[in-house]
């Protein structure tokens, strides 16, 4: 039934894109209308290994069945007036995570991130307004057509606003080399800073306003959006002072030679309904169930209160032609519960990304890269004594940072459709020594867009 329900899905959604995406010959020339197709299925499969007790956040440690999810998307764009575009994005999206995403904090599959539902379901992902308004004497670039991106030709110095429902990994926090779970490295700390506890919903959205500033080698951009009511949950509220995330990004533009690169370097401050690990700590001891299922996100906060300031550095830079490396680090105070992307307090990653012209396949690309994560000692007291958050807690800690080694080969089969084998080597997962593993997770991806 599941199965049937998906193929029907899949195959109006793929009959919609036929109806709509047609893209004028230059893709570069400015444009009334914008529209593209993706289709991203992904199979993981983990090895068994030894713990010494699991919990009920546990990653499994016996091979359990393979799991499979699957987002579809239509990116549709109309060019309003000069400068002025709206965005919509109905979606598709089903499947599960290996152990249902629970048990390694950095989690093994990006595309689970957006699925709260097992079974396929559409819903609307993204829909909203962008506005840029030229700042003085400026020269003009174009825009080529893109996903959410309508052709035009946009200053050079400007001022863009976007306000609606969005992913805040859309703006904030990009890297060519480590952004994109559909193109590139599958896990959760490799496709975003994992110490940044972005503001999403279950499905990895939000909606608020960005505001940015852009010139030739500089940009700035600054937003104020709705947090989730109850942890990783798609019930989002706004409350001025109380609950709401404001995060700040500067970017600078860098060469190395004739090579570019970027630098950028981000600001986070929530405050939400999130308890503290204190009172988490407190609650386990005195039994107090409400508020752990709060921290657990089984449970409405009542109260606001809960805060969290955080700091990250992302670089990229092409090294050759065929070669590119980025790094991240980033630290949050880790005082209070996780309320939205994952439960990391200090993350550092960097890898390179390689593509396959020296071999003849000029549109394949290889990626290497590894993370280390880590957790607050409020947050190590609270699971060393049985808390739980909505992604790891074994019950116990002896903890370890979690550390993630992923590598990738993707190749292009034909113009649009992309197969990709992955592997993923995670040691102290949950960042607890006492299911040290090593485990070894398995992917492959298949991947349609245009």
């Amino acid at each position: 039934m599941v199965m049937r329900k998906y193929l029907l899905l899949f195959v109006l959604f793929f009959l919609s894109a036929q109806l709509v995406i047609a893209q004028p010959p230059d893709s570069t020339k400015p444009s009334d209308w914008s529209s593209h197709f993706q289709l991203t299925v992904i199979n993981q499969i983990h090895s068994g290994f030894h713990a010494a007790y699991s919990g009920t956040n546990s990653l499994s440690d016996t091979v359990e069945p393979a799991a499979t999810s699957i987002t579809t998307t239509l990116f549709l764009g109309r060019r309003l007036w000069k400068g002025a575009a709206i965005y919509a994005n109905p979606e598709v999206s089903g499947g599960r995570g290996l152990s249902y995403s629970v048990g390694v904090a950095g989690a093994l599959n990006g595309e689970t991130y957006r699925i709260g539902n097992p079974e396929p379901v559409l819903s609307l992902s993204r829909a909203y307004f962008q506005q840029s308004f030229p700042l003085g004497h400026t020269d003009y670039e174009d825009i080529p057509n893109g996903p959410n991106q309508v052709a035009e030709s946009l200053p050079t110095h400007r001022i863009t606003i976007t306000a609606g429902k969005y992913a805040m990994s859309d703006f904030y926090d990009v890297n060519t080399y480590s952004h994109d779970p559909r193109g590139a490295f599958l896990n959760w700390s490799l496709m975003s800073n994992g110490a940044w506890d972005y503001p999403a919903d279950t499905k990895g959205y939000t909606s608020g306003l960005i505001v940015e500033w852009h010139s030739p080698n500089w940009a700035a951009r600054l937003s104020t959006v709705a947090v989730p009511v109850v942890a990783n949950h798609p019930k989002m509220e706004f409350v001025l002072g109380k609950a709401e995330s404001e995060t700040l990004e500067l970017e600078r533009e860098t060469k190395l030679g004739s090579h570019p690169g970027v630098i950028r370097l981000l600001f986070s401050y929530t405050q939400s309904r999130a308890p503290s690990y204190k009172a988490g700590l407190a609650a386990v001891k005195d039994g107090d169930t409400a508020l752990l299922k709060v921290i657990d996100g089984n449970g409405e906060g009542t109260s606001y209160g809960g805060h969290k300031t955080g700091i990250g550095l992302n670089a990229e830079q092409e090294l050759t032609d065929n070669i590119g490396a980025f790094a991240r680090v980033g630290w949050n105070d880790g005082q209070y519960a996780t309320w939205a992307f994952t439960e990391i307090d200090q993350t550092a990653s960097a890898g390179l990304s390689f593509k396959g012209a020296p071999w003849k396949r000029k549109d394949d690309v290889v990626g290497v890269a590894a993370v280390v994560n880590g957790i607050s000692s409020a947050h190590q007291a609270f699971l060393k004594a049985g808390g739980y958050g909505f992604i790891i807690g074994d019950g116990n800690l002896n903890y370890g940072h979690e550390s993630i080694v992923e590598t990738y080969y993707k190749a292009r089969l034909y113009e649009h459709m992309y197969l990709t084998c992955d592997y993923q080597y995670v040691t102290n997962p949950g960042y607890n020594k006492d299911r040290h593993g090593p485990v070894s997770v398995f992917a492959f991806r298949g991947h349609i867009e245009f």
